[in-house]
């Protein structure tokens, strides 16, 4: 029976062991887990998670909602998101625009969803200049060689057509815009479409012009026509590829008259630039100083 006290169960006291053999020593208990942690990040200057930056915590629920705050219209930050572009959807789309494929249309597979003013707002001033410089050119080389010509650069040109090309650019998209949305309310199977996806159309469909315009400085009256019937061709292609889908199902005469007035506003703007810009003047009459006098008869 003595010996099986050897084989006892015995409660060594280790903690009072290791804390006598070290006295820093600090201990750890089970219970205390959960709340070590917090006051560790709580000294190193960490704060607690459920202390973080409210705006974090939106942009959080923005992500898990998958929807995003537009900014209103009237800030920067609206008009910034359509010149947040990238350089090979800008060269696709002019190319897009300058080779209209039958049965394609632009907006729907180029623009749906990310329209931008990056690419028709630098066409449209690069061929604001081009009219400009291309029709001071023109009017040199037509009274060059004369010694009575003095050349003198008609800045008001630039003026002028930074007015026509702008104002096209936004205000017939604008009244477009306007009639599609009045028939969308009336027949509910229309296409729609949104207002930068019209102007984004109707800037790209200008890039055709640049060309055109440069070679309005050759001074050829039927090179400068065929130039504008090539140029009228692929944007007037463009524009009625593009929104003929929205006007289709409406009733026919609609359908034909928002088609003629697209097409009847791109010709104007066409034929106007070149009769302005780079009209032939007419011939100076001079007087010739040993003309007679022709004397009616008395009677």
């Amino acid at each position: 029976m003595a010996s099986s006290d050897h084989f006892q169960f015995q409660d060594f006291d280790e903690t009072g062991n290791l804390l006598g053999s070290n006295t820093d020593a600090t201990t750890i208990s089970i219970e205390e887990e959960d709340v070590m942690p917090q006051k560790q990040r709580g000294f190193s200057g960490m704060a607690p998670e459920n202390e973080d930056d409210p705006l974090a915590n939106d942009d959080k629920a923005e992500l898990l909602s998958g929807q995003k705050k537009s900014a209103p219209f009237w800030t920067f930050e609206y008009y910034q998101t359509f010149f947040d572009v990238e350089t090979h959807q800008v060269k696709s789309r002019i190319v897009g625009s300058v080779l209209p494929w039958p049965g394609k249309n632009f907006i729907h597979l180029y623009i749906r969803r990310n329209p931008d003013l990056y690419g028709p707002f630098w066409i449209c001033a690069t061929l604001v200049f081009a009219i400009a410089i291309s029709g001071n050119i023109s009017n040199f080389l037509v009274h060059f060689g004369r010694p009575e010509y003095k050349y003198v650069p008609e800045f008001r040109k630039v003026t002028i057509a930074a007015t026509v090309i702008y104002c096209y650019a936004w205000l017939v998209p604008l009244a477009l815009w306007g009639f599609l949305l009045w028939r969308n309310n009336k027949i509910m199977n229309l296409v729609s479409y949104s207002f930068m996806e019209i102007v984004c159309t109707y800037g790209y469909s200008l890039a055709i012009y640049i060309p055109a315009v440069v070679l309005w400085i050759i001074p050829y009256e039927w090179l400068q026509w065929c130039s504008i019937v090539v140029a009228l061709c692929l944007s007037g292609s463009v524009l009625l590829l593009t929104f003929w889908p929205a006007v289709r199902d409406d009733h026919p005469r609609v359908s034909i008259a928002v088609m003629s007035a697209i097409m009847t506003f791109n010709i104007l703007l066409a034929v106007g630039c070149k009769s302005y810009f780079f009209s032939k003047p007419q011939p100076a009459l001079q007087a010739d100083s040993s003309a007679v006098s022709v004397k009616s008869p008395s009677t």
